[in-house]
């Protein structure tokens, strides 16, 4: 387990946050803007000293402001990526990559190697150039690769793709995710934006102003009230994870969530594989009975959880699907009213297969 308990004043900027994440894992740390996510990554990793806290790593005290502990940032085996790359003009690529070779203390297990990061992250072809030959995507993959080749035992990714536009931005994250299946080392990961958040992680710290308002799974903190806050009424929605039973020759899975299946659409999916998905409030569609002669492919049992206001003239009705899964519907108060809906009405969901797009996280799981 990562444990981190911090306190910093920066100015008139208060962080007093704490959370606690699985190793191996990727824990994603999601707010606003200016909330503490930058400065509780510099924290973790020794760059910056706290005013208090502590940070334990499976059974090594890293910082500990009552015993007076703080274990120097160079000997924390905490690899760090920025959103800008700040690789050595100087280096070729193979020598940037070297230098984070060469700061592994002789003694250290090596588990992560040379060719297998080079052949990860695709950088044969670019070895002999230098940073300003490189894209903004190259150069970022490069900066994984460096942080890497120290031998971390956890990984620290600080908006690494903030600095990219949309296509270099898309050409980086399939990377990130082989990075993440690759090896079992532990990652924080900040960002602003959630799907990067849904692609890459399992688990979210929810910040803002500096405190933690949620820390959980992320099927259950994509159902929190502050996260709705931060991504608005558009991006409301339920993140629900499950496996694949069934792909047909199209290209749809059949993916088991809860007591229901649903049809997604996900290019090269395979039996047994574990899918996440997020179905978006705005594309639940309720009906007090079960529908037919539609397109909709997504048509579920469920049962009511809750009702309540949302933005407008709006309500978010939470809907049970069967072990512990749990959608959400965004529908207007007087549609609500006219179906009657309340706590434990039993009703059915409809969800475009269109709508709907996976995310894979192991292959394969059975």
């Amino acid at each position: 387990m990562l444990r981190v308990e911090l306190r910093k004043r920066r100015g008139e900027f208060s962080l007093d946050a704490a959370f606690s994440a699985p190793t191996p894992g990727v824990t994603a740390l999601f707010g606003r803007s200016g909330c503490g996510k930058s400065t509780l990554i510099s924290l973790i990793a020794g760059l910056l000293a706290p005013d208090a806290g502590r940070v334990v790593l499976d059974d090594d005290v890293l910082f500990d402001s009552e015993r007076h502990l703080s274990v120097d940032a160079r000997h924390r085996r905490i690899g760090v990526v920025f959103q800008d790359a700040r690789l050595f003009p100087h280096l070729s690529v193979r020598g940037n990559l070297d230098y984070g070779a060469r700061r592994v203390a002789r003694e250290t297990p090596r588990p992560v190697a040379f060719d297998d990061v080079v052949s990860l992250l695709g950088l044969g072809q670019v070895l002999a150039r230098r940073p300003h030959q490189l894209s903004g995507g190259e150069k970022q993959r490069v900066a994984l690769g460096r942080a890497l080749l120290s031998q971390p035992r956890l990984l620290l990714l600080d908006e690494p793709l903030a600095s990219l536009d949309l296509a270099r931005r898309e050409e980086v994250l399939p990377y990130l995710e082989k990075l993440r299946d690759a090896f079992a080392i532990p990652i924080v990961y900040v960002s602003h934006q959630f799907d990067e958040v849904l692609r890459l992680a399992t688990r979210v710290v929810l910040l803002d102003a500096g405190r933690t308002l949620a820390d959980g799974d992320i099927a259950t903190v994509s159902r929190h009230p502050q996260l709705r806050a931060i991504v608005g009424p558009d991006s409301v929605g339920a993140v629900l994870a499950g496996h694949v039973e069934s792909v047909d020759k199209t290209g749809l899975a059949v993916l088991r969530v809860g007591d229901a299946e649903l049809i997604v659409e996900i290019d090269g999916a395979v039996v047994g594989q574990r899918i996440q998905i997020q179905v978006l409030a705005r594309d639940v569609i309720v009906a007090t009975g079960r529908p037919s002669g539609l397109s909709v492919r997504n048509v579920v049992a469920a049962r009511v959880i809750s009702v309540t206001a949302d933005a407008g003239r709006a309500v978010l009705v939470e809907l049970d699907i069967g072990r512990t899964a749990t959608l959400l519907a965004r529908i207007t108060s007087r549609a609500s009213e006219e179906l009657g809906l309340s706590v434990d009405k039993q009703v059915w969901a409809l969800i475009k297969a269109a709508s709907l797009r996976g995310h894979v996280f192991s292959v394969p799981a059975r």
